[in-house]
């Protein structure tokens, strides 16, 4: 829970994917995705970690890590 994010309805993780599709991540599973050009994994944004607020997506508790090749 976060008592202190005053949120809308549930988050349709339709919108999630549609949102970082469109900016470049791939879908790996379930709800974890990759940037293969920027080098970042994004895992766990499942509708309790990503809110949303008037339309808005708020990505909260997003584990996210480096892939082994981001400093090349």
């Amino acid at each position: 829970k976060q008592p202190f994010v005053q949120t809308g309805p549930a988050t349709n993780l339709d919108n999630v994917r549609d949102f970082l599709v469109a900016n470049g991540f791939v879908h790996r599973r379930a709800n974890d995705y990759f940037h293969p050009e920027i080098k970042i994994i994004l895992e766990d944004l499942h509708d309790e970690n990503v809110l949303t607020k008037e339309g808005c997506l708020m990505f909260i508790d997003t584990v996210f890590y480096l892939m082994p090749d981001f400093w090349d």
